[in-house]
């Protein structure tokens, strides 16, 4: 039996394999869905166009993944920052009830309910065409992301890990935002201005991610037992339609 109310902050397949179609993403926009996404679209536009800039100067292209420098060390650092702050929205408004400061073993709990290891991020211009990253491909059988691994590294002893802050994990770090936020709110009914888009023709299953640059392809094999079943037009009307979503201690 799919699930009859949606859990706040979370985006999932519908029982018959849809995401949005007849309108059943507008529960993303009721305001007990989740508190200030805006907050976090924004913080993740200017990242974005942060990225920009360091395009200026290094070619996206496979031969300069292993190139670090303190610019990049700065906005690897800041990506995962802002990665950490949507992983605690999230579980805070699910009513995590767990004391004391949370880390990546919590985080990782976030699987449970938003499948982001199923998730990919295309990015529209590569040296060789596209390049497609799967950020979280490894979440559950490593533990944590190789580079989420070197955040930490790089982040508490720069100078001994200062080539982890290359522009590899960069990518790897900026697209799994893009996937955390799709994963909260698709391509954001809440967005903000400015945004730039990139035509990739046919879509091969991508769709345009928040702000407009990157390529998003969400979950398809979702159990069916763990997708959604509501009618949004029934739920709507309630004081608060949402239910926290059950994350273990």
């Amino acid at each position: 039996m799919a699930i009859d109310r949606p859990f706040r902050r979370t985006v999932r397949q519908f029982a018959d394999g849809d995401y949005t179609e007849g309108g059943r993403w507008r529960y993303i926009r009721h305001p007990k869905f989740c508190t200030e996404p805006e907050h976090y679209i924004r913080a993740f536009e200017l990242i974005q166009k942060d990225l920009f800039e360091i395009f200026d100067y290094i070619e996206p292209d496979d031969k300069n993944l292993k190139t670090y420098s303190f610019r990049i060390h700065e906005l690897f650092i800041r990506s995962c920052i802002e990665l950490e702050a949507n992983f605690k929205a999230i579980l805070k408004e699910n009513e995590y009830q767990k004391a004391g400061t949370w880390n990546i073993n919590d985080y990782r709990k976030i699987e449970a309910s938003h499948f982001l290891s199923q998730y990919e991020v295309k990015l529209p211009l590569w040296r060789t065409g596209t390049k497609v990253l799967a950020p979280f491909h490894d979440w559950t059988s490593n533990g944590k992301p190789t580079w989420y691994q070197e955040y930490h590294a790089a982040k508490h002893d720069r100078h001994a890990s200062f080539s982890k802050a290359n522009f590899d994990n960069l990518l790897h770090s900026v697209a799994g935002l893009v996937v955390v936020l799709h994963a909260q709110f698709l391509d954001g009914p809440f967005e903000t201005q400015g945004q730039l888009e990139i035509s990739l023709g046919p879509s091969d299953g991508y769709e345009k991610a928040i702000g407009g640059y990157f390529k998003v392809k969400l979950p398809t094999n979702i159990p069916p037992a763990e997708r959604y079943g509501f009618t949004w037009q029934l739920l709507e009307p309630l004081a608060d339609p949402f239910v926290d979503f059950p994350y273990p201690i």
